[in-house]
């Protein structure tokens, strides 16, 4: 049996420290958001450390940052992750697959591994979704076109054209960063969890087996305002008293329709005409579910739509919606897991096998390529938050299980 490779656990400390000190602010958490100045930094930092490792490294149409060891003209090994953040974030979500990454490539180069293909690093650009979510794996996956680009706003306005620009980029050379099928010989994101479940079971990986997807709507629900004092509560038609059918109907959907990965989240609402004295007439809602299981997804909508339907007949309402997102759910591919698994049992480390809640860009990946990820613990299951946290033991068996995962596919 070959003998797993270690990485370098100081060198790879230091480089998360290094990066997670790009963006942090006074609250201590990090703003590091696509295109933003601090983003520009972290994908200098990124490059400057890569040469410095002697890996060859380019930035493609889309701005994805590409680090490569191997000549091979056969067919690569990728991993990847994103150095952009949400505003406020913490240090790990994404940049720690970047970092480990990086870390595996060097050992990689270091410690004269023979490979039959290269192995390749990308730091994807805008996965959090200033400007709408996961660009840079959209690009390489060839789901982006002309007309998407150009809508690629964020929430001030300012859209991803000008924000390159800003910065002497293209956005339409986004097109360009395109891989064919093929090209790549498997996919494999090392990610924290974002959740609970490794934490509490005291597990140190995760070997992720499907990847949720996902619709969310915009709902509204519309009623007829009107004063709270002189109306009678069996005449009214109050918005608000749907909405909150609504979600005591989420639990009964879920159990009717749903399976053990199904989650539904009304996240955002609004009452109009908001005062405290007037029966509200429209009640604006975000409806967000998830499975892993595309059958299953499909099913909650039409159980979804029935339900809301149901309850705006009953008490008078007029339902209306409008898709804000879909995301496919995405199976892992049994090459990555099985190399991920042996990986885990040649090292002798608690795991669990698992589904992701969140979307990453391995669902993008997995559309051109055997596609898999890695999850490590995130204590109390914080992410996007300052409080956002990993046991450094857990990040260093993480970054072994990667190395070496990648030396058994490109082997």
């Amino acid at each position: 049996m070959t003998e797993e490779l270690r990485i370098n656990f100081p060198r790879l400390q230091e480089d998360l420290n290094a990066l997670s000190e790009i963006g942090r602010k006074a609250d201590l958490g990090l703003y590091r958001m696509a295109f933003s100045a601090a983003d520009m930094q972290a994908r200098a930092w990124l490059t400057g450390r890569a040469t410095d490792a002697g890996l060859a490294v380019h930035q493609d149409g889309a701005a994805n940052v590409c680090c490569r060891i191997g000549n091979s003209e056969s067919p690569c090994v990728m991993t990847g992750s994103h150095m952009d953040t949400v505003p406020g974030a913490g240090h790990l979500d994404g940049a720690l697959g970047v970092v480990c990454g990086l870390e595996a490539l060097r050992c990689l180069k270091e410690q004269g591994v023979e490979l039959a293909r290269p192995v390749e690093l990308v730091a994807f650009t805008d996965e959090e979704g200033r400007f709408g979510g996961m660009f840079g794996s959209q690009a390489l996956s060839g789901k982006l076109s002309p007309e998407s680009i150009h809508r690629a706003c964020d929430l001030n306005g300012l859209c991803i054209t000008q924000a390159m620009a800003d910065h002497g980029l293209n956005a339409q050379d986004a097109l360009t960063a395109q891989r064919s099928p093929g090209s790549v010989h498997a996919f494999v994101e090392l990610h924290i969890e974002q959740g609970p479940v490794l934490d509490h079971a005291g597990a140190s990986v995760g070997v992720v087996q499907a990847i949720t997807g996902l619709f969310k709507w915009n709902v509204r629900l519309l009623g007829v305002a009107n004063h709270a004092g002189t109306t009678p509560m069996e005449m009214r038609r109050d918005a608000f008293q749907g909405l909150v059918e609504v979600g005591s109907a989420i639990a009964t959907v879920l159990e009717r329709h749903g399976g053990t990965n199904s989650r539904a989240t009304i996240g955002r609402v609004e009452l109009f005409p908001g005062a405290a004295n007037v029966v509200p007439g429209k009640a604006e809602f975000t409806l967000e579910v998830r499975d892993t299981d595309p059958g299953v997804l499909i099913e909650l909508s039409h159980a979804f739509g029935a339900a809301i339907s149901e309850i705006a007949r009953k008490r008078g309402l007029v339902f209306e919606f409008d898709p804000l997102s879909e995301i496919t759910p995405v199976a892992c591919h049994r090459r990555v897991i099985e190399a991920v698994t042996e990986s885990v049992r040649s090292a002798d480390i608690a795991y669990l096998d698992l589904p992701s809640g969140a979307a990453h860009d391995t669902q993008m990946m997995a559309s051109i390529a055997p596609a898999g990820m890695i999850f490590v613990p995130s204590k109390e299951g914080r992410s996007h938050s300052p409080a956002e946290w990993t046991a450094w033991s857990d990040i260093e068996t993480g970054a072994n299980v990667l190395l070496n995962t990648l030396r058994r596919l490109a082997s």
